[in-house]
This record gives structure tokens, sequence and C-alpha cells, in this order.
């Protein structure tokens, strides 16, 4: 017998916690594919396209300011409440959007997942990406709203902390991955989680300081509200661009440990259900 040699040997995975990424960076093309049919699927055989990425957050913060601030009262800290809500919720869009658009992963993908070979992270990963640009776009728009303010005489101020957006983003990223994916793996046996995951994150945005500063939190409160990982970091958000906010090294600490926690778990689920999911599917 002649011996065989194999351009692609696939083999199962051995270990709970084993991620190949070797392969993920080989399918790197595919997922550069992923991140443009994305784009093009959200928005084909739309009129205004892209532009979504501009109005959907113009007209939540229009909403947030003629709701809660206008009729509630409820203060912005001095700020302008547009620079206010608009900074919270471009921060907490792209954890969300993270979070809804991997926890379809295999139900979403199962036809392709059926198919075909290629490893089954690249699918979230992409998303992650994709999603990385329409937060770039939000945040230009915020910058520029920002630029209006601040030559319309508001008072507020960018802070060194503004080096720490990029590792913000990265667990806002992580966080969302590891709970979409923890929830992908549920909803292959539980389909009616699915909907339950939009209701769960609309009460999640209101338990985050994203429509009120901590600072109009009680002492009593406060404690509590800090113990929702997204609040350090939607608050450190807001305190790097505009000087106004708690920014707390320990609390940014208390939410890396969040994050890390719910990847491995993520993790560990995704590769338990990845071996039999197309037969639950």
């Amino acid at each position: 017998m002649t011996e065989q040699n194999w351009d692609l040997v696939i083999k199962p995975k051995k270990g709970i916690l084993e991620i190949d990424l070797k392969a993920i960076w080989q399918y790197r093309d595919l997922i550069t594919m992923f991140v443009k049919r994305d784009f093009v699927a959200k928005y084909k055989q739309t009129i205004l396209g892209p532009l979504w990425f501009i109005i959907q957050p113009v007209f939540t913060t229009l909403m947030f300011t003629i709701v809660f601030n206008k009729v509630a009262k409820i203060s912005t800290d001095g700020l302008p409440p547009m620079l206010f809500y608009m900074s919270g919720t471009v921060a907490w869009t792209y954890f969300s959007t993270c979070l809804n658009s991997t926890s379809t992963t295999f139900t979403g993908n199962a036809g392709i997942f059926g198919k075909v070979y290629f490893p089954r992270l690249t699918v979230p990963i992409s998303i992650v990406i994709s999603t990385l640009v329409q937060f770039f776009i939000q945040l230009g728009m915020l910058a520029a709203f920002m630029v209006y303010y601040y030559f319309n005489g508001a008072n507020f101020h960018i802070t060194w902390y503004i080096l720490v957006i990029p590792y913000l983003v990265f667990l806002m990223a992580l966080m969302g991955l590891g709970f979409g994916i923890i929830i992908s793996s549920l909803t292959t046996k539980y389909r009616d989680l699915n909907n339950l995951v939009g209701f769960g994150v609309q009460l999640w945005m209101y338990a985050t300081p994203i429509i009120y500063p901590i600072s109009s939190i009680s002492a009593k409160y406060k404690s509590i509200v800090m113990l929702n990982p997204l609040s350090s970091i939607i608050e450190t958000f807001r305190f790097a661009l505009l000087g106004i906010g708690t920014a707390n090294i320990g609390s940014l600490m208390y939410t890396t440990i969040w994050a890390i926690a719910v990847i491995i778990i993520g993790i560990i689920m995704f590769n338990r259900i990845e071996k039999s999911f197309i037969d639950t599917v």
C-alpha cells in the first residue's frame, strides 16, 4: 500500500477547553467573508443602508432625552443630555449586538454547519469583528457631537482614561461573545430561550447606568448596581470621553474576572454542544 499524505486532517477535540487557534487563523479569509456577509445581509434591500448605524443611536438618544431627562427629570451630571445618553448608548449597543447576534450561532447556521467543515468559532468571531466596525462608526458620530457641544460651551473634558477605551471594547467583546455562545449552546435544545434573550437584554440595559448616572443612586443601592459587570465599563467609557462619572481600577478588574469566567464557560459549552448539535437542531 502506498502512503497517503493528506493536506488536512480533521480530528475531534480532546479537551472541553481546547481551542484550535491555528485552525481559526488558517480560516481568516473565511472570517473576512463572514464579516462582509453580515454587512450585505443586514442592509440588503434597504433604502438607507449603513446610515442606520447612525440613525438608530441618534433616535434612541433623542427618545431617552425626551423621556428620562425632560419628562422624568433624571440628572445627567451637568452634561448635555444628548452627550450623556449617546455615550452610554454607543457602548451598550456594541455589547448587546455582539450578544444578540452570537446567540443564534448554532440555530442560524445549522444549514452550513451540516454541509462543510470549518472551525465553528469563526462565525461568532466574525460577528464580533463586524459589530466592531459599527461601533467605530457610532464612536465617530459621538465625537462629532462632542465637537459641536464643545464649541457651544458645554462643560466636559476628555481624560487620560481614553487610553483605556480599547480595553473596555475588548471586555465588551469578550462578554458579548461569551454570553452569546452560552445562549446559542442552550437554544439548540431549548428553543424558547430565544424569546427571552431580547427581553432579558432590554432589562439588563435598565440595570446598567446608561439612562442615569451612578451619582444619582443612593449609597444603599450603588453597590448593587456596581455588581453588574457592565456598569464599570459604561461609567469608565463616559468618564474617559466626557470627564463625568466614575473610573475605578478595582471595578474594572472585577469586570475582567467576569469576562474571563464567561468566555471560559462559553467555550466549554460550545465545545460540548458542537459535537452533537446537528442531531439536536
